[in-house]
């Protein structure tokens, strides 16, 4: 496949806020983790990203552009981490990690949650999911969190211990926040992997050192089962995943002895695919390119330069081929399909600006030159 680059009042206070600050100016410092550019029920795509201050959001002005509007500023202090899940039901959310500085001792550390229900409209207010460690010490080395949503629409948030383990927190039938459960590992470094599968099941890699480990339901909204760990090096927060066959995911992440990316689904042989990561996820999208299904794929070298390829879903074996798209990027980039079905590419520019390419009408996956927001 050819590549070429080319609720209410207070939700009113909380988005009336965000338009006051925004004025003042702000610029991206990075991108935020997980997908964060995202389709909303409406066809409008809405990426974002971090400031030192909290969250940037760019929404479209109309279903496939091109026009923008933003950046609007949400302020969120004392964020460390900020990562960004979607569900069906297209509501957006944001899990951060926080830490308060104390004039003795260790900071606290506690998850924090935050949710936008439709596109262009407010955030709700930031609520904490606590901290699964007591202890003060243990608490400031909880690690980063990450999130996925059921069928049901319920969030599921897993975070590494302070002990290397993977921690679970989701929410209950009930909407309620069950309380921190431990699913085990041992090793576990931050870049935790989580994916949704059609059936709503959820399955989620977590790297060790030597080892990558796996955890999958087998119902939707079901207790999480350890699957046999993987025999493999991962480079701490490279892996990402992406459903690729009935019940079946495809995971990649960069490979310290081969020094390229991979692509894994369990059971099978890792598959090399090249190029030279920079640390950061692989951005991975599927998408009908000329009447076949296909798999986009985008990454960070380590100039900062931003590479895209296409292969077929589950065939990378037959070879893929990185092509530079021109442009530079602060973090890992981001795919989704627009509300016409095009493939859009968007990275944050050194400058900290949004930039976004899209599919053109060409054969192949060709993209439009970069529109600056």
């Amino acid at each position: 496949m050819r590549t070429r680059s080319g609720r209410g009042a207070a939700r009113g206070r909380v988005d009336a806020e965000a338009h006051r600050v925004a004025e003042v100016g702000h610029t991206a410092k990075g991108t935020v983790g997980g997908r964060w550019l995202l389709l909303g029920r409406d066809g409008r795509l809405t990426a974002y990203a971090r400031t030192g201050e909290g969250l940037l959001r760019w929404t479209e002005s109309r279903r496939g552009g091109p026009e923008w509007t933003g950046p609007d500023f949400f302020p969120v202090a004392g964020l460390t981490h900020l990562t960004v899940a979607q569900g069906a039901d297209t509501y957006v959310h944001f899990l951060g990690r926080r830490e308060v500085r104390r004039a003795d001792g260790p900071p606290v550390v506690d998850i924090v949650h935050a949710i936008q229900y439709q596109t262009g409209r407010a955030v709700t207010e930031w609520r904490s999911l606590g901290n699964a460690h007591k202890d003060r010490e243990k608490a400031a080395r909880f690690g980063v969190p990450v999130a996925a949503v059921s069928g049901s629409g319920r969030v599921h948030v897993f975070t590494r211990n302070a002990g290397g383990g993977v921690m679970l927190r989701r929410e209950g039938s009930t909407g309620k926040w069950e309380p921190w459960q431990d699913l085990k590992g041992s090793g576990v470094r931050d870049g935790i992997a989580a994916v949704a599968h059609p059936s709503g099941c959820i399955e989620v890699l977590a790297a060790g050192e030597t080892t990558a480990m796996r955890w999958r339901q087998g119902e939707a909204d079901g207790d999480f089962r350890q699957q046999p760990n993987i025999p493999v090096r991962v480079v701490p927060g490279t892996a990402s995943a992406l459903p690729s066959g009935p019940e079946r995911a495809t995971f990649y992440w960069a490979d310290p002895d081969v020094g390229g990316l991979v692509a894994h689904r369990p059971g099978q042989w890792a598959i090399p695919l090249g190029g030279v990561p920079d640390g950061e996820p692989v951005a991975v999208l599927r998408a009908g390119l000329d009447g076949y299904d296909c798999t986009v794929l985008a990454h960070r070298d380590v100039d900062g330069q931003v590479m895209l390829a296409v292969c077929g879903t589950e065939n990378e074996q037959a070879g893929l081929w990185w092509a530079p798209t021109g442009e530079r990027s602060l973090g890992a980039p981001a795919l989704a399909l627009d509300g016409h079905g095009r493939v859009a590419l968007a990275v944050i520019d050194p400058a900290g600006m949004l930039c976004v390419a899209r599919q053109t009408d060409e054969p192949g996956l060709s993209l439009t030159p970069w529109a600056r927001v």
